[in-house]
């Protein structure tokens, strides 16, 4: 399945860009990340500490062992803060 990744805020800036379509067979979260893990040193990088980034699952709040089958973007974002 072909998915668009958006990426916010430090990701972007330490992968290089702000989205990408990518071809996957993952099937949860934690796989698209493994696939992205290999792409470069860049993507190892930003995703070494996945227990401080959020992800959303068409625009829906989800997390790493979330079911991704069908999903046409997925977003990865630093907590959110309120105030």
């Amino acid at each position: 399945m072909t998915v668009r990744v958006l990426y916010f805020s430090w990701l972007r800036e330490r992968i290089g860009v702000p989205s990408e379509s990518i071809e996957t067979e993952a099937v949860r979260v934690n796989d698209l990340l493994d696939e992205l893990r290999k792409k470069g040193e860049r993507y190892k990088l930003a995703f070494t500490q996945t227990s401080s980034l959020c992800v959303a699952i068409d625009q829906e709040l989800g997390d790493m062992d979330s079911d991704i089958t069908g999903a046409e973007e997925i977003a990865f974002f630093p907590p959110m803060t309120g105030g």
